[in-house]
């Protein structure tokens, strides 16, 4: 089997499903796609084709729970550069935790920051020239 990515899909807890989709929204500048079911409901990030990896906020109130220091850490991708993303987190709820450092030349930036749920969350870009 041939991977073509490492993640196929995420997905980010929520306390407030409004209150982190403006949050997203307003951060990365984009709509999610709402999408609500008898036991969760999400608000999916866009893409271009479902061949592209994304995700989504989730809310269960039993099966998910928000965490800034449990579990995983997701790096959503803030192409072409972290600090336009970053600039936008406090004003829309969020608390940057690492802000914009450097990797190295050739595999970009990355920052770490808290959302309006309490997950702990990543940004990475990678250098002009170098994005897929």
């Amino acid at each position: 089997m041939t991977f073509t990515h490492s993640i196929s899909w995420f997905e980010i807890p929520t306390s407030d499903l409004d209150r982190a989709q403006d949050f997203y929204e307003t951060i990365f500048d984009m709509k999610m796609i709402p999408m609500d079911m008898p036991e969760i409901s999400m608000r999916i990030f866009p893409a271009e084709t479902m061949m592209h990896v994304t995700g989504a906020l989730v809310h269960n109130k039993d099966f998910y729970k928000p965490s800034a220091t449990d579990g995983p850490v997701i790096y959503l991708n803030a192409n072409p550069d972290v600090q336009i993303v970053l600039d936008r987190i406090v004003a829309a709820g969020g608390t940057i935790l690492v802000p914009k450092t450097e990797i190295s030349p050739e595999h970009g930036h990355m920052a770490i920051f808290l959302d309006t749920e309490g997950n702990r969350m990543a940004l990475h870009s990678v250098p002009q020239g170098m994005a897929t």
